[in-house]
């Protein structure tokens, strides 16, 4: 059997960490069942992480970072002009392939505001920017048009929103998203 080094396991545990808090959510996961799935030990886990505050803003933030680093090759070698396309076609197919991606985007954005509303704005500090970080580089790749950029990210939290509701892509509120067209 190969050991697994302290980065590597620290790498399963997050991955675990995202597939759980997508379908629990930050206060209906425990880190016990994270730490089963990897099949370390509780305390082993935190030796990795502190405490559940900082793995789920671990897996959060990598969430958001792995959605930026797809988003930005897809639009490498891309001419201007096609980068919206290819950007959008990529997030379609990163959320078929891993439904998880977009349930722990969403889980993120319940937490924190769960957070802030609890006058916890630390919380959020971390998936703020996460996500500043994946908006500064679809801006720069769209030619820094800040309508442009907005127009993206709007259809993609519409996307989301339709995504984690269950609406199938065949579902008529799917219509408009054909070609996903850039503003005028």
């Amino acid at each position: 059997m190969v050991r697994m080094s302290a980065a590597e396991r620290r790498e399963s545990v997050i991955r675990a960490a995202i597939t759980e808090f997508a379908r629990g959510g930050y206060k209906g996961t425990s880190t016990e069942v994270i730490a089963k799935r990897v099949g370390v030990s509780q305390p082993y886990l935190f030796r990795l992480f502190k405490n559940k505050q900082e793995l789920f803003l671990a897996a959060a933030t990598r969430c958001v970072g792995d959605i930026r680093q797809v988003l930005v090759e897809s639009a490498r070698d891309v001419p201007p002009e096609g980068v919206h396309m290819a950007m959008a076609n990529a997030y379609k197919e990163l959320l078929a392939a891993d439904p998880d991606m977009l349930l722990m985007q969403m889980q993120a954005y319940v937490a924190v505001a769960s957070a802030e509303a609890a006058g916890d704005r630390e919380f959020g500090e971390g998936v703020r920017a996460a996500w500043e970080d994946l908006w500064d580089s679809t801006h720069l790749i769209l030619g820094a048009d800040a309508h442009e950029t907005t127009y993206f990210h709007s259809y993609g939290m519409l996307i989301n929103a339709l995504v984690s509701m269950g609406f199938p892509p065949e579902h008529r509120v799917w219509s408009g998203f054909a070609e996903f067209p850039a503003p005028e």
